[in-house]
Protein backbone atom coordinates (compact mmCIF):
# COMPACT_ATOMS: atom_id res chain seq x y z
CA UNK A 1 0.00 0.00 0.00
CA UNK A 2 3.06 2.28 0.39
CA UNK A 3 1.60 4.20 3.31
CA UNK A 4 2.84 7.73 3.99
CA UNK A 5 2.24 9.20 7.43
CA UNK A 6 0.80 12.71 7.77
CA UNK A 7 2.78 14.88 10.19
CA UNK A 8 2.18 18.35 8.81
CA UNK A 9 -0.76 19.87 6.90
CA UNK A 10 -1.39 23.16 5.15
CA UNK A 11 -5.03 24.26 5.02
CA UNK A 12 -6.08 27.21 2.85
CA UNK A 13 -9.65 27.12 1.58
CA UNK A 14 -12.28 29.46 0.16
CA UNK A 15 -15.07 26.98 0.89
CA UNK A 16 -15.10 26.52 4.68
CA UNK A 17 -17.65 23.67 4.59
CA UNK A 18 -16.62 20.97 7.08
CA UNK A 19 -13.29 22.70 7.73
CA UNK A 20 -13.30 22.81 11.53
CA UNK A 21 -14.48 19.20 11.94
CA UNK A 22 -11.80 18.05 9.51
CA UNK A 23 -9.09 20.02 11.33
CA UNK A 24 -10.16 18.53 14.66
CA UNK A 25 -9.88 15.10 13.05
CA UNK A 26 -6.29 15.89 12.05
CA UNK A 27 -5.41 16.97 15.58
CA UNK A 28 -6.30 13.49 16.82
CA UNK A 29 -3.15 12.30 15.01
CA UNK A 30 -1.01 15.16 16.34
CA UNK A 31 -0.78 16.66 12.87
CA UNK A 32 0.65 20.17 12.84
CA UNK A 33 -1.62 22.59 10.96
CA UNK A 34 -0.41 25.58 8.94
CA UNK A 35 -2.93 28.01 7.55
CA UNK A 36 -3.53 31.34 5.83
CA UNK A 37 -5.89 34.32 5.82
CA UNK A 38 -9.55 33.60 6.40
CA UNK A 39 -8.93 29.90 6.94
CA UNK A 40 -6.57 30.70 9.81
CA UNK A 41 -9.13 33.04 11.39
CA UNK A 42 -11.85 30.37 11.13
CA UNK A 43 -9.63 27.77 12.79
CA UNK A 44 -8.58 30.09 15.61
CA UNK A 45 -12.18 31.16 16.24
CA UNK A 46 -13.03 27.46 16.63
CA UNK A 47 -10.19 27.04 19.15
CA UNK A 48 -8.08 24.96 16.76
CA UNK A 49 -4.32 25.62 16.97
CA UNK A 50 -2.81 26.57 13.62
CA UNK A 51 0.44 28.26 12.63
CA UNK A 52 0.27 31.27 10.28
CA UNK A 53 2.04 30.58 7.01
CA UNK A 54 4.01 33.81 7.53
CA UNK A 55 5.76 32.20 10.51
CA UNK A 56 6.88 29.37 8.25
CA UNK A 57 8.04 31.60 5.41
CA UNK A 58 9.37 34.29 7.78
CA UNK A 59 7.75 36.74 5.39
CA UNK A 60 4.41 38.56 5.81
CA UNK A 61 1.42 38.20 3.55
CA UNK A 62 1.63 41.18 1.18
CA UNK A 63 -0.25 42.90 -1.64
CA UNK A 64 -3.64 42.43 0.06
CA UNK A 65 -3.06 38.70 0.33
CA UNK A 66 -2.01 38.25 -3.29
CA UNK A 67 1.33 36.87 -2.13
CA UNK A 68 1.47 34.58 0.86
CA UNK A 69 2.27 30.97 -0.14
CA UNK A 70 4.45 31.66 -3.19
CA UNK A 71 7.63 30.93 -1.26
CA UNK A 72 10.41 28.28 -1.37
CA UNK A 73 9.65 27.12 2.17
CA UNK A 74 6.15 26.17 1.03
CA UNK A 75 6.89 24.74 -2.40
CA UNK A 76 10.06 22.95 -1.34
CA UNK A 77 8.05 21.42 1.50
CA UNK A 78 5.59 20.10 -1.09
CA UNK A 79 8.02 19.14 -3.87
CA UNK A 80 10.85 17.61 -1.85
CA UNK A 81 11.41 13.88 -2.42
CA UNK A 82 12.47 12.35 0.92
CA UNK A 83 14.04 9.31 -0.76
CA UNK A 84 16.58 11.50 -2.56
CA UNK A 85 19.59 12.35 -0.43
CA UNK A 86 20.23 15.61 -2.26
CA UNK A 87 16.66 16.75 -1.54
CA UNK A 88 16.90 15.77 2.12
CA UNK A 89 20.20 17.56 2.55
CA UNK A 90 18.96 20.74 0.91
CA UNK A 91 15.75 20.78 2.96
CA UNK A 92 17.79 20.32 6.14
CA UNK A 93 20.28 23.02 5.16
CA UNK A 94 17.52 25.56 4.57
CA UNK A 95 15.50 24.43 7.61
CA UNK A 96 12.51 23.48 5.48
CA UNK A 97 10.05 20.95 6.86
CA UNK A 98 7.99 18.63 4.72
CA UNK A 99 4.28 19.37 4.15
CA UNK A 100 2.55 16.00 3.90
CA UNK A 101 -1.05 17.07 3.41
CA UNK A 102 -2.30 20.03 1.36
CA UNK A 103 -5.95 21.09 1.53
CA UNK A 104 -6.76 23.91 -0.91
CA UNK A 105 -9.82 24.98 -2.84
CA UNK A 106 -9.53 27.92 -5.13
CA UNK A 107 -10.97 31.41 -5.28
CA UNK A 108 -14.56 31.01 -6.52
CA UNK A 109 -14.00 32.35 -10.04
CA UNK A 110 -16.81 30.32 -11.62
CA UNK A 111 -19.34 31.46 -9.03
CA UNK A 112 -18.18 35.06 -9.39
CA UNK A 113 -18.66 35.20 -13.16
CA UNK A 114 -22.16 33.70 -12.87
CA UNK A 115 -23.12 37.15 -11.57
CA UNK A 116 -24.09 38.95 -14.77
CA UNK A 117 -23.22 42.34 -13.25
CA UNK A 118 -19.58 41.51 -12.54
CA UNK A 119 -16.97 43.68 -14.24
CA UNK A 120 -13.85 42.37 -15.95
CA UNK A 121 -11.63 43.80 -13.18
CA UNK A 122 -13.77 42.18 -10.48
CA UNK A 123 -13.60 38.84 -12.26
CA UNK A 124 -9.82 39.03 -12.58
CA UNK A 125 -9.50 39.58 -8.83
CA UNK A 126 -11.11 36.16 -8.37
CA UNK A 127 -8.30 34.39 -10.25
CA UNK A 128 -6.32 32.30 -7.80
CA UNK A 129 -2.53 32.16 -8.30
CA UNK A 130 -0.93 30.62 -5.23
CA UNK A 131 -3.59 27.93 -4.82
CA UNK A 132 -3.12 26.25 -8.22
CA UNK A 133 0.67 26.46 -7.83
CA UNK A 134 0.54 24.62 -4.50
CA UNK A 135 -1.95 22.08 -5.78
CA UNK A 136 0.19 21.24 -8.79
CA UNK A 137 3.30 20.92 -6.60
CA UNK A 138 1.62 18.49 -4.20
CA UNK A 139 -0.12 16.52 -6.95
CA UNK A 140 3.13 16.14 -8.89
CA UNK A 141 4.70 14.70 -5.75
CA UNK A 142 1.75 12.40 -4.98
CA UNK A 143 4.03 9.47 -4.11
CA UNK A 144 4.81 11.33 -0.90
CA UNK A 145 2.04 13.94 -0.55
CA UNK A 146 -1.71 13.89 -0.05
CA UNK A 147 -3.66 16.69 -1.76
CA UNK A 148 -7.35 17.52 -1.28
CA UNK A 149 -9.45 19.99 -3.32
CA UNK A 150 -13.02 19.10 -2.30
CA UNK A 151 -14.61 19.19 1.18
CA UNK A 152 -16.41 16.03 0.14
CA UNK A 153 -13.12 14.15 0.57
CA UNK A 154 -12.67 15.12 4.23
CA UNK A 155 -14.54 12.17 5.72
CA UNK A 156 -12.75 9.62 3.54
CA UNK A 157 -9.35 11.06 4.49
CA UNK A 158 -10.17 10.91 8.19
CA UNK A 159 -11.42 7.34 7.75
CA UNK A 160 -8.19 6.37 6.02
CA UNK A 161 -6.09 7.96 8.74
CA UNK A 162 -8.08 5.92 11.25
CA UNK A 163 -7.68 2.75 9.23
CA UNK A 164 -3.95 3.20 8.60
CA UNK A 165 -2.87 4.67 11.94
CA UNK A 166 -2.31 8.20 10.66
CA UNK A 167 -1.19 7.31 7.13
CA UNK A 168 -2.63 7.51 3.62
CA UNK A 169 -2.21 4.84 0.91
CA UNK A 170 -0.57 5.46 -2.45
CA UNK A 171 -3.75 4.40 -4.23
CA UNK A 172 -5.65 7.22 -2.49
CA UNK A 173 -2.84 9.73 -3.05
CA UNK A 174 -2.79 8.95 -6.78
CA UNK A 175 -6.57 9.26 -7.07
CA UNK A 176 -6.50 12.61 -5.26
CA UNK A 177 -3.63 13.86 -7.43
CA UNK A 178 -5.48 12.93 -10.59
CA UNK A 179 -8.58 14.75 -9.31
CA UNK A 180 -6.41 17.75 -8.50
CA UNK A 181 -5.00 18.10 -12.00
CA UNK A 182 -8.54 17.86 -13.38
CA UNK A 183 -9.63 20.53 -10.87
CA UNK A 184 -6.86 22.98 -11.80
CA UNK A 185 -7.23 22.28 -15.53
CA UNK A 186 -10.96 22.96 -15.35
CA UNK A 187 -10.34 26.10 -13.30
CA UNK A 188 -7.90 27.42 -15.91
CA UNK A 189 -10.25 26.47 -18.76
CA UNK A 190 -13.08 28.51 -17.21
CA UNK A 191 -10.77 31.51 -16.92
CA UNK A 192 -9.46 31.07 -20.48
CA UNK A 193 -12.95 30.76 -21.95
CA UNK A 194 -14.22 33.75 -19.97
CA UNK A 195 -11.37 36.02 -21.03
CA UNK A 196 -11.40 34.84 -24.65
CA UNK A 197 -15.01 36.03 -24.91
CA UNK A 198 -14.26 39.57 -23.74
CA UNK A 199 -12.38 42.48 -25.20
CA UNK A 200 -10.12 44.65 -22.97
CA UNK A 201 -13.11 46.83 -22.06
CA UNK A 202 -15.04 43.77 -20.86
CA UNK A 203 -17.53 43.70 -23.75
CA UNK A 204 -18.73 40.19 -24.55
CA UNK A 205 -17.97 38.48 -27.85
CA UNK A 206 -20.34 35.85 -29.28
CA UNK A 207 -17.82 33.07 -29.87
CA UNK A 208 -14.68 32.44 -27.81
CA UNK A 209 -11.28 33.10 -29.32
CA UNK A 210 -10.14 29.83 -27.80
CA UNK A 211 -12.17 26.83 -26.69
CA UNK A 212 -11.00 24.89 -23.65
CA UNK A 213 -12.99 21.79 -22.72
CA UNK A 214 -12.18 20.00 -19.46
CA UNK A 215 -14.93 17.56 -18.53
CA UNK A 216 -14.87 14.66 -16.13
CA UNK A 217 -15.97 11.15 -17.05
CA UNK A 218 -18.95 10.76 -14.73
CA UNK A 219 -20.23 7.44 -15.99
CA UNK A 220 -19.33 4.68 -18.43
CA UNK A 221 -22.40 3.79 -20.47
CA UNK A 222 -23.19 0.25 -21.58
CA UNK A 223 -22.41 1.22 -25.17
CA UNK A 224 -22.88 4.04 -27.67
CA UNK A 225 -25.45 4.31 -30.46
CA UNK A 226 -24.69 0.67 -31.25
CA UNK A 227 -23.41 -2.20 -29.07
CA UNK A 228 -19.98 -2.24 -30.73
CA UNK A 229 -19.35 1.42 -29.77
CA UNK A 230 -17.99 2.45 -26.37
CA UNK A 231 -19.51 5.51 -24.67
CA UNK A 232 -19.29 7.59 -21.51
CA UNK A 233 -21.08 10.57 -19.99
CA UNK A 234 -18.97 13.67 -19.29
CA UNK A 235 -19.73 16.94 -17.52
CA UNK A 236 -22.46 17.95 -15.05
CA UNK A 237 -25.52 16.18 -16.43
CA UNK A 238 -26.53 15.32 -12.86
CA UNK A 239 -26.94 19.02 -12.08
CA UNK A 240 -29.96 19.02 -14.42
CA UNK A 241 -31.34 15.49 -14.29
CA UNK A 242 -31.63 12.94 -11.49
CA UNK A 243 -32.51 9.31 -12.09
CA UNK A 244 -34.97 8.20 -9.43
CA UNK A 245 -35.90 4.79 -10.78
CA UNK A 246 -34.99 2.16 -13.34
CA UNK A 247 -32.01 0.91 -15.31
CA UNK A 248 -29.08 3.12 -16.15
CA UNK A 249 -29.61 5.50 -19.04
CA UNK A 250 -28.14 4.52 -22.38
CA UNK A 251 -26.38 6.81 -24.84
CA UNK A 252 -29.51 6.98 -27.01
CA UNK A 253 -31.74 7.54 -23.97
CA UNK A 254 -29.73 10.61 -23.00
CA UNK A 255 -29.80 12.06 -26.51
CA UNK A 256 -33.58 11.54 -26.75
CA UNK A 257 -34.13 12.82 -23.22
CA UNK A 258 -32.39 16.08 -24.06
CA UNK A 259 -34.45 16.49 -27.22
CA UNK A 260 -37.73 15.82 -25.42
CA UNK A 261 -37.01 18.34 -22.68
CA UNK A 262 -36.06 21.02 -25.21
CA UNK A 263 -39.48 20.61 -26.84
CA UNK A 264 -41.60 20.96 -23.68
CA UNK A 265 -39.51 23.91 -22.52
CA UNK A 266 -40.90 25.83 -25.51
CA UNK A 267 -44.32 25.91 -23.82
CA UNK A 268 -45.80 27.47 -20.66
CA UNK A 269 -49.08 25.51 -20.58
CA UNK A 270 -49.04 21.88 -19.42
CA UNK A 271 -47.32 20.13 -22.32
CA UNK A 272 -46.23 16.58 -23.16
CA UNK A 273 -43.69 15.65 -25.82
CA UNK A 274 -43.03 12.11 -26.97
CA UNK A 275 -39.69 11.62 -28.71
CA UNK A 276 -38.48 8.64 -30.72
CA UNK A 277 -35.05 8.42 -32.34
CA UNK A 278 -34.31 12.06 -31.54
CA UNK A 279 -37.47 13.39 -33.20
CA UNK A 280 -40.76 14.44 -31.63
CA UNK A 281 -43.50 12.05 -32.76
CA UNK A 282 -46.25 13.84 -30.83
CA UNK A 283 -46.69 17.04 -28.81
CA UNK A 284 -49.80 18.25 -27.00
CA UNK A 285 -50.80 21.10 -24.68
CA UNK A 286 -53.91 21.41 -22.51
CA UNK A 287 -55.24 22.59 -19.16
CA UNK A 288 -54.05 19.32 -17.60
CA UNK A 289 -51.13 16.98 -18.31
CA UNK A 290 -53.52 14.09 -18.80
CA UNK A 291 -55.30 15.89 -21.64
CA UNK A 292 -51.95 16.98 -23.08
CA UNK A 293 -50.71 13.38 -23.06
CA UNK A 294 -53.85 12.18 -24.85
CA UNK A 295 -53.23 14.72 -27.61
CA UNK A 296 -49.53 13.96 -27.93
CA UNK A 297 -49.87 10.16 -28.06
CA UNK A 298 -52.74 10.39 -30.57
CA UNK A 299 -50.40 11.90 -33.17
CA UNK A 300 -48.51 8.64 -33.64
CA UNK A 301 -49.40 5.77 -31.31
CA UNK A 302 -47.11 3.35 -33.13
CA UNK A 303 -43.97 5.49 -32.70
CA UNK A 304 -44.94 6.36 -29.12
CA UNK A 305 -44.34 2.71 -28.16
CA UNK A 306 -40.87 2.57 -26.58
CA UNK A 307 -40.51 6.34 -26.74
CA UNK A 308 -39.29 9.03 -24.36
CA UNK A 309 -41.95 11.14 -22.61
CA UNK A 310 -41.17 14.59 -21.20
CA UNK A 311 -43.62 16.85 -19.36
CA UNK A 312 -43.17 20.41 -18.18
CA UNK A 313 -45.38 20.17 -15.06
CA UNK A 314 -45.36 17.80 -12.05
CA UNK A 315 -46.42 14.28 -13.03
CA UNK A 316 -49.82 13.46 -11.55
CA UNK A 317 -51.51 10.10 -11.07
CA UNK A 318 -54.03 10.52 -13.91
CA UNK A 319 -51.28 11.16 -16.45
CA UNK A 320 -49.13 8.38 -15.03
CA UNK A 321 -52.01 5.92 -15.50
CA UNK A 322 -52.22 6.78 -19.20
CA UNK A 323 -48.48 6.55 -19.77
CA UNK A 324 -48.38 3.22 -17.93
CA UNK A 325 -50.62 1.60 -20.55
CA UNK A 326 -47.86 1.39 -23.15
CA UNK A 327 -44.17 0.59 -22.99
CA UNK A 328 -42.19 3.78 -22.38
CA UNK A 329 -38.38 3.86 -22.08
CA UNK A 330 -37.93 7.08 -20.11
CA UNK A 331 -40.25 9.57 -18.39
CA UNK A 332 -38.94 13.03 -17.45
CA UNK A 333 -40.80 15.44 -15.17
CA UNK A 334 -39.90 18.30 -12.82
CA UNK A 335 -41.62 16.34 -10.05
CA UNK A 336 -43.59 13.13 -9.53
CA UNK A 337 -46.54 12.90 -7.14
CA UNK A 338 -46.28 10.11 -4.58
CA UNK A 339 -49.10 8.16 -6.27
CA UNK A 340 -47.65 8.63 -9.75
CA UNK A 341 -44.23 7.49 -8.58
CA UNK A 342 -45.63 4.39 -6.86
CA UNK A 343 -47.43 3.36 -10.06
CA UNK A 344 -44.63 4.09 -12.51
CA UNK A 345 -42.01 2.33 -10.37
CA UNK A 346 -43.84 -0.98 -10.75
CA UNK A 347 -42.04 -1.53 -14.05
CA UNK A 348 -38.45 -2.03 -12.91
CA UNK A 349 -36.76 -1.27 -16.24
CA UNK A 350 -38.57 2.00 -16.92
CA UNK A 351 -36.35 5.01 -16.21
CA UNK A 352 -37.90 7.87 -14.23
CA UNK A 353 -35.94 11.11 -14.41
CA UNK A 354 -36.51 14.24 -12.37
CA UNK A 355 -35.56 17.45 -14.16
CA UNK A 356 -33.92 19.61 -11.50
CA UNK A 357 -33.69 22.85 -13.47
CA UNK A 358 -34.28 24.27 -16.91
CA UNK A 359 -31.76 23.61 -19.65
CA UNK A 360 -32.73 26.82 -21.45
CA UNK A 361 -29.97 29.43 -21.55
CA UNK A 362 -27.64 27.01 -19.75
CA UNK A 363 -26.16 25.71 -22.98
CA UNK A 364 -24.58 28.62 -24.81
CA UNK A 365 -23.02 26.59 -27.59
CA UNK A 366 -23.70 23.59 -29.79
CA UNK A 367 -20.63 21.51 -30.60
CA UNK A 368 -19.97 19.09 -33.46
CA UNK A 369 -16.77 17.13 -33.77
CA UNK A 370 -15.11 17.02 -37.19
CA UNK A 371 -11.73 15.84 -38.47
CA UNK A 372 -9.05 17.85 -36.71
CA UNK A 373 -11.33 19.81 -34.41
CA UNK A 374 -14.85 21.00 -33.74
CA UNK A 375 -17.57 23.15 -35.22
CA UNK A 376 -19.01 25.58 -32.69
CA UNK A 377 -22.20 27.58 -32.96
CA UNK A 378 -24.44 29.52 -30.62
CA UNK A 379 -27.60 27.72 -29.58
CA UNK A 380 -30.79 28.08 -31.61
CA UNK A 381 -32.50 29.76 -28.68
CA UNK A 382 -34.84 32.05 -30.63
CA UNK A 383 -38.26 31.32 -32.07
CA UNK A 384 -38.64 34.32 -34.36
CA UNK A 385 -38.25 38.09 -34.20
CA UNK A 386 -41.72 39.55 -33.80
CA UNK A 387 -41.17 42.56 -36.04
CA UNK A 388 -39.94 40.29 -38.86
CA UNK A 389 -43.17 38.29 -39.06
CA UNK A 390 -45.00 39.08 -42.32
CA UNK A 391 -48.35 38.00 -43.65
CA UNK A 392 -47.47 37.53 -47.33
CA UNK A 393 -50.77 36.07 -48.54
CA UNK A 394 -53.85 37.99 -49.58
CA UNK A 395 -55.80 36.35 -46.79
CA UNK A 396 -54.61 36.99 -43.24
CA UNK A 397 -54.77 34.03 -40.87
CA UNK A 398 -57.61 33.79 -38.37
CA UNK A 399 -56.84 33.80 -34.66
CA UNK A 400 -57.22 30.02 -34.55
CA UNK A 401 -54.88 29.63 -37.51
CA UNK A 402 -52.32 31.93 -35.90
CA UNK A 403 -52.42 29.82 -32.73
CA UNK A 404 -51.96 26.64 -34.77
CA UNK A 405 -49.06 28.22 -36.69
CA UNK A 406 -47.39 29.21 -33.44
CA UNK A 407 -47.75 25.71 -31.99
CA UNK A 408 -46.45 24.03 -35.14
CA UNK A 409 -43.54 26.45 -35.41
CA UNK A 410 -42.44 25.75 -31.84
CA UNK A 411 -42.40 22.02 -32.58
CA UNK A 412 -40.86 22.26 -36.07
CA UNK A 413 -37.82 23.94 -34.52
CA UNK A 414 -37.01 20.60 -32.84
CA UNK A 415 -37.77 18.25 -35.75
CA UNK A 416 -34.89 17.01 -37.88
CA UNK A 417 -34.69 18.70 -41.30
CA UNK A 418 -36.43 18.64 -43.63
CA UNK A 419 -39.21 19.27 -41.10
CA UNK A 420 -42.92 19.58 -41.76
CA UNK A 421 -45.44 19.78 -38.91
CA UNK A 422 -49.22 19.82 -39.30
CA UNK A 423 -50.72 21.29 -36.17
CA UNK A 424 -53.70 22.73 -34.42
CA UNK A 425 -53.52 25.33 -31.67
CA UNK A 426 -52.85 22.72 -28.97
CA UNK A 427 -51.40 19.64 -30.64
CA UNK A 428 -49.50 18.10 -33.52
CA UNK A 429 -51.52 16.28 -36.17
CA UNK A 430 -48.75 14.96 -38.38
CA UNK A 431 -44.94 15.21 -38.33
CA UNK A 432 -42.59 14.58 -41.24
CA UNK A 433 -38.90 14.50 -40.33
CA UNK A 434 -35.49 13.97 -41.84
CA UNK A 435 -36.48 13.45 -45.47
CA UNK A 436 -34.24 14.46 -48.34
CA UNK A 437 -36.97 16.67 -49.82
CA UNK A 438 -39.55 18.92 -48.17
CA UNK A 439 -42.22 17.37 -50.38
CA UNK A 440 -41.44 13.91 -48.99
CA UNK A 441 -41.58 15.27 -45.43
CA UNK A 442 -45.03 16.70 -46.13
CA UNK A 443 -46.21 13.36 -47.53
CA UNK A 444 -44.84 11.48 -44.51
CA UNK A 445 -46.62 13.88 -42.14
CA UNK A 446 -49.92 13.41 -44.00
CA UNK A 447 -49.47 9.64 -44.02
CA UNK A 448 -48.80 9.64 -40.26
CA UNK A 449 -51.88 11.76 -39.57
CA UNK A 450 -54.13 9.53 -41.67
CA UNK A 451 -52.74 6.37 -40.08
CA UNK A 452 -53.59 7.89 -36.71
CA UNK A 453 -57.11 8.67 -37.91
CA UNK A 454 -56.67 12.41 -37.41
CA UNK A 455 -58.45 15.08 -39.42
CA UNK A 456 -55.98 17.29 -41.28
CA UNK A 457 -58.61 19.68 -42.59
CA UNK A 458 -58.14 23.18 -41.20
CA UNK A 459 -54.63 22.56 -39.82
CA UNK A 460 -51.65 24.86 -40.08
CA UNK A 461 -48.39 23.68 -41.59
CA UNK A 462 -45.02 24.71 -40.18
CA UNK A 463 -41.89 24.27 -42.30
CA UNK A 464 -38.47 24.71 -40.69
CA UNK A 465 -37.08 26.24 -43.91
CA UNK A 466 -38.55 27.78 -47.03
CA UNK A 467 -40.53 25.87 -49.67
CA UNK A 468 -38.16 25.82 -52.65
CA UNK A 469 -41.08 25.08 -54.98
CA UNK A 470 -44.83 25.37 -54.76
CA UNK A 471 -45.24 21.56 -54.81
CA UNK A 472 -44.69 21.30 -51.05
CA UNK A 473 -47.37 23.87 -50.38
CA UNK A 474 -49.76 22.21 -52.84
CA UNK A 475 -49.26 18.91 -51.00
CA UNK A 476 -50.44 20.67 -47.83
CA UNK A 477 -53.42 22.14 -49.69
CA UNK A 478 -54.45 18.70 -50.97
CA UNK A 479 -54.21 17.35 -47.43
CA UNK A 480 -56.59 20.04 -46.16
CA UNK A 481 -54.32 22.58 -44.46
CA UNK A 482 -55.50 26.19 -44.56
CA UNK A 483 -52.46 28.08 -43.21
CA UNK A 484 -48.68 27.90 -43.60
CA UNK A 485 -45.83 29.35 -41.55
CA UNK A 486 -42.35 29.24 -43.08
CA UNK A 487 -39.16 31.33 -43.12
CA UNK A 488 -39.39 32.51 -46.72
CA UNK A 489 -36.26 33.49 -48.62
CA UNK A 490 -36.51 31.28 -51.70
CA UNK A 491 -35.93 32.71 -55.18
CA UNK A 492 -39.36 31.20 -55.92
CA UNK A 493 -41.13 32.80 -52.97
CA UNK A 494 -43.54 34.60 -55.29
CA UNK A 495 -44.47 31.32 -56.98
CA UNK A 496 -45.29 29.84 -53.55
CA UNK A 497 -47.22 32.98 -52.51
CA UNK A 498 -49.21 32.89 -55.74
CA UNK A 499 -50.10 29.23 -55.12
CA UNK A 500 -51.22 30.12 -51.58
CA UNK A 501 -53.42 32.93 -52.87
CA UNK A 502 -54.90 30.74 -55.58
CA UNK A 503 -56.02 28.24 -52.94
CA UNK A 504 -57.07 30.83 -50.36
CA UNK A 505 -54.24 29.82 -47.97
CA UNK A 506 -53.03 32.19 -45.27
CA UNK A 507 -49.23 32.33 -45.12
CA UNK A 508 -46.72 33.95 -42.78
CA UNK A 509 -43.01 34.41 -43.37
CA UNK A 510 -40.91 34.41 -40.19
CA UNK A 511 -37.60 35.50 -41.72
CA UNK A 512 -35.89 32.90 -39.48
CA UNK A 513 -35.25 29.26 -40.28
CA UNK A 514 -34.68 26.37 -37.87
CA UNK A 515 -32.64 23.70 -39.62
CA UNK A 516 -31.80 20.84 -37.26
CA UNK A 517 -29.45 18.39 -38.97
Amino acid sequence: MNLIAIHRALLSVSDKTGLTDFARGLLKWNIEIISTGGTLITLHEAGIPATPVSEITEFPEILEGRVKTLHPKIHAGLLGVPDKIVHKNELDRHRIKSIDLLVVNLYPFEAAISNTGITLDEAIEQIDIGGPAMLRSAAKNYRYKTVVVHPGEYSSILSELEKNNGSVSEETRYRLARNTFFHTARYDSIIANYLSQRDPAGAREELPGTLALVLQNKEHLRYGENPHQKAALYGDFEAYFKKIHGKELSYNNIVDLQSAVEVVEEFDNPTVAIVKHNNPCGVGSAETLAEAYQKSVATDRISAFGGIVAVNKPMDFATAQMIDRIFTEVIIAPEFSREALALLQKKKDRRLIQQLKSTRLQQRFALQQIAGGFLLQTQDDQLYIQENLRVVSQRAPTNDERAAMEFGWRVAKHVRSNAIVYARADRTIGIGAGQMSRLDSSRVAVMKAREAGLDIKGTAVASDAYFPFSDGLLEAVRAGATAVIQPGGSVRDQEVIDAANEHHIAMIFTGMRHFKH
